[in-house]
């Protein structure tokens, strides 16, 4: 075989002075683009997966939003019936102790009162 010059034309088959046949730098070519469609492809699915996880992350955060609404709601609620129970347990405790040995004297009659007219 002989071997193309410079200017000449790649007669025997080689690619220039460096010895490439048209069929390996052919295969190399097909190599590169496998690879490139390969990475075009798995770069596709990772911008689709970021666009899908920054959608997941607004709707998380939209969420964490309205739990802590809720949550500054219920404090302000728990807060005010705290209150409301220091001002009972600060009122007089005869009179509500009074209320309750009555309550418990008038259940106990009645269930008295039952037993005996059975």
């Amino acid at each position: 075989m002989r071997r193309a010059g410079l200017g000449e034309g790649a007669l025997s088959g080689n690619y220039g002075n460096h010895g490439y046949s048209h069929s390996g730098y052919s295969a190399c070519e097909e190599e590169n683009e496998r690879l490139t469609e390969s990475l075009r492809s798995k770069v596709t699915a990772i911008k689709s997966l970021s666009i899908e996880i920054g959608h997941e992350v607004k709707s998380q955060n939209k969420l964490l939003a309205e739990m802590d609404s809720q949550f500054d709601s219920t404090t302000g609620f728990l807060g005010k019936t705290m209150g409301k129970l220091k001002i009972l347990s600060r009122g007089s405790q005869t009179k509500l102790l009074c209320y309750m040995m009555l309550f418990s004297l008038f259940v106990f009659f009645v269930i008295y009162g039952i037993i005996k007219l059975r």
